[in-house]
């Protein structure tokens, strides 16, 4: 399995993602590798603040840039999931990841900025589609409003992702202090347990979207 989490915006929490998936999986027994191909790091720093916590259980992570097809393929022999962490730009290694990713995963938070860049998006996808026809994309609203007045805005949201062919997932995940505290400290907040709400939400995306 190679998942791609990526997307045109920054700020949607797309590390994040990644970093809490990848830890999920890797509780439920799975050889995971984090492959960081977002500029900024950010994965890579997380992994580093892990690595030198020894209560968490250590997580591969490398970095690549540029073209990176040939190295997914080359990494996914050895490791039974690759999760990529690709940023939140339209980049290189994000369009190179989308030819052989087998599934993909783009965050959006309910923000008309946000769901501005569905048109380039979904064209992206469609190219990708072109080659790797077997890719499952599914959106995913990120850091909702926890109100229950603003339940509407997510809805539409939804609604957006579908009007440009992006099945969202019903799973959502909420704007939570928790995330950040956790990923602070190389954490998830599978392991953080402050927070089972939030815990909640990263097991039901990942059961719903892969199965697990």
């Amino acid at each position: 399995m190679i998942l791609l989490v990526g997307g045109e915006k920054g700020g949607s929490g797309k590390s994040c993602l990644a970093q809490n998936i990848a830890v999920y999986l890797q509780r439920k027994n799975k050889d995971v590798l984090l492959l960081d191909a977002d500029p900024q790091g950010t994965t890579t720093d997380w992994a580093k603040e892990r690595e030198e916590n020894d209560e968490l259980m250590n997580l591969s992570c490398v970095q690549a840039s540029g073209n990176i097809r040939q190295t997914l393929k080359d990494i996914a022999k050895r490791y039974q999931v690759v999760v990529v962490d690709a940023g939140g730009q339209d980049s290189e290694a994000l369009r190179s990841a989308m030819t052989v990713a087998t599934h993909m995963l783009l965050p959006f938070r309910p923000k008309r900025r946000d769901l501005k860049t569905l048109v380039n998006v979904s064209q992206l996808v469609k190219l990708a589609k072109a080659v790797n026809p077997d890719m499952k994309v599914r959106a995913i609203i990120a850091q909702c409003p926890t109100l229950p007045s603003q339940v509407q805005r997510i809805l539409d949201a939804k609604d957006a992702c579908l009007s440009f062919g992006i099945e969202p997932l019903s799973a959502i995940t909420c704007n939570r202090n928790v995330y950040d505290d956790a990923d602070e400290n190389g954490s998830s907040v599978l392991e953080v347990g402050v927070d089972p709400k939030a815990k909640e939400e990263i097991e039901s995306l990942v059961a719903e979207f892969l199965g697990v």
